[in-house]
Order: C-alpha cells, then structure tokens, then sequence
C-alpha cells in the first residue's frame, strides 16, 4: 500500500510541477522581447495573462503532493532528499512570487493602472518571473533525479 501511495504522490508532483513549470517558462522565455517595450505596448501585451491566475490550484497540488512524497519517502533517503530540495525550490519560487510579482500586479491593477513607476514595477515583476520560472525548474530536476535514483525492483 505505502509503494503504490509513494507512487501516486510521485506522480501527482511530478505532473502539477511539470505543469506549473509551462506558463513560468513562458514567463521566462517572453522576457528578452518584452522588457524594452514601449509603455502603451507593454502594458497591452500584459492582457495575455488576464485568467492565468486560475492556475494556481496547481501550485497546492505541487505543495501537497510534494509533501506526501517526502513522508512517504521514509525508507528511501535519496528520494526523501530530492523531495525536500524540491519542496524549498517551490516555497523559494512562492517566496519570489509574493514579495516582488504580487506587489507589482497590485500597484498596476492587474497592468490596467500605468503609475508613474512602471519601468521599476516592470522589472520587479519580469525578474521575479524569470527567477521563479528557475527555481520551478530546480524543483522539477529535483524530482526526476530522486525518481531516476530510486532502487529498481525485478520484475
């Protein structure tokens, strides 16, 4: 029971990291063309995430399943290990997100509202994106290393 459990959590992480992993990746991925944009275009181009914020679910499934896997995980110390490197590269990108992105969505209204101090926010936000998009990534390989690790048992 606890091997098809520890299953389960492993793949229910490795899924919602993955998955999390696409839009800060494209996050990521965006920020060479979109930094030097002009005002009025940047703040137009940031329309495109209007609803991504419904991913968010995504991240407590990350959080929880992690977290099933590091407690699951007891026998196994490499993959208890990855596990919680993933869990602080999680909680580091989350870190990020609520102290630089969050901060710059509220000033901006969401990137409705263009105050006097875009250019900073614009930076703050992009940057903290970047960095998150990252740390996620780390949180991912964390993952795969402590899967591809794992004792293989004969058929």
């Amino acid at each position: 029971m606890r091997s098809r459990d520890l299953t389960l959590a492993l793949f229910a992480a490795l899924m919602s990291t993955a998955l999390a992993l696409a839009p800060a990746l494209a996050h990521l991925l965006e920020l060479p063309n979109k930094i030097s944009l002009p005002r009025t275009d940047y703040f137009t181009v940031q329309q495109i995430y209007r609803g991504w914020s419904m991913l968010g679910w995504l991240l407590l499934v990350e959080l929880v399943s992690i977290v099933a896997v590091i407690v699951l995980a007891r026998g196994e110390r490499p993959l208890r290990i990855a596990g919680i490197v993933a869990l602080f590269g999680l909680l580091a990108a989350q870190a990020l997100f609520w102290t630089f992105t969050w901060p710059a969505n509220q000033a901006t209204a969401n990137w409705t509202q263009q105050p006097e101090n875009w250019e900073l926010l614009r930076r703050q936000w992009e940057y903290s994106h970047a960095g998150g998009a990252l740390l996620q990534l780390a949180t991912l390989t964390a993952l795969i290393i402590g899967v591809l690790g794992r004792p293989r048992s004969m058929p």
